[in-house]
């Protein structure tokens, strides 16, 4: 029995049909440089692709290009792309929200921590100021010597402001 053109091409239809519907991993030695590789390598990187999916993106679009009926075939390199385009759009648009959310968390904890701030301030002017204390407006805590220093140096009081307390 002989096989025509017609037969050989309805026969790979099929085949590719088939290997469009099912994924397996298969190994292969590619005859590349060094150079080529990194370079497919970092093309791979750029567009989000693994190495391998790359390789058999091209392996399924050439074997397209030879099984296409008339046209009507779509371009599976540009699908695949594209479809990876837009998971990774709805992934940063998700995260973007998560980072938002998380950003307006963060300004409600200032603005309520600012507040109880305020209000413990408060609370000791108005017990200093009843007990007595003429000096209500100017009422600190205590800063111990081995905690850091308020004025910002990130070092210890003791070996910063503390120094000038100190008499020798």
């Amino acid at each position: 029995m002989a096989l025509t053109r017609g037969t050989l091409t309805s026969i790979d239809r099929r085949v590719f049909a088939e290997l469009s519907r099912s994924c397996g991993v298969q190994a292969a030695k590619v005859p590349v440089s060094a150079a080529v590789w990194s370079v497919w390598r970092r093309y791979c990187e750029a567009i989000g692709l693994s190495m391998g999916e790359g390789v058999a993106a091209l392996i399924a679009h050439e074997v397209e290009t030879v099984v296409r009926a008339e046209g009507n075939a779509s371009d599976v390199f540009a699908e695949q792309i594209a479809r990876q385009a837009g998971e990774r759009a709805s992934r940063l648009d998700a995260r973007e929200q998560e980072l938002g959310a998380r950003a307006e968390r963060l300004r409600n904890k200032e603005a309520h921590l600012t507040a109880w701030e305020h209000r413990i301030r408060t609370e000791r002017m108005s017990e200093a100021t009843s007990k007595g204390d003429s000096r209500a407006s100017t009422v600190r805590t205590k800063i111990g010597r081995n905690e850091r220093c308020p004025c910002g140096s990130d070092l210890k009081y003791k070996r910063c402001h503390g120094l000038s307390g100190r008499r020798t």
